[in-house]
């Protein structure tokens, strides 16, 4: 069983950096894609940015490119989303997740993804 844990979000005025990151348990880490969701009030989960399981390639939504950078350290279990110039649409909470591939290409949607944690709420001020 694989324990995703996330932590860093809060508020933050429009403008502003927030960095989030995701501690995984488990001896596999790196053979999986990670990626981070986001969900708004009354709005679908959607996909912000993946992560190959050997960090050669990364993919971005449209709305986060440029802004935000996803990184991870095989070494210590551990994923990082670096959030610059958030915008008031930013406010979600956002999701870490493991993917079922290692691929980015394979990654880009939520039914990719068999584990999640539990979410941190991110919440960016106008």
């Amino acid at each position: 069983q694989v324990q995703l844990v996330e932590s860093g979000g809060g508020l933050v005025q429009a403008g502003g950096s927030l960095r989030l990151s995701c501690a995984a348990s488990g001896r596999t880490f790196s053979s999986y894609a990670m990626g981070w969701f986001r969900q708004a009030p009354g709005k679908e989960r959607d996909f912000v940015a993946a992560i190959s399981g050997s960090a050669g390639s990364t993919y971005y939504a449209d709305s986060v490119k440029g802004r935000f950078t996803i990184s991870r350290d095989n070494a210590k279990n551990t994923v990082t989303l670096q959030m610059n110039s958030l915008k008031p649409e930013d406010t979600a909470v956002y999701y870490c997740a493991r993917s079922r591939f290692m691929a980015v290409i394979n990654s880009r949607t939520a039914t990719a993804y068999d584990y999640w944690g539990q979410g941190t709420q991110v919440t960016v001020s106008s």
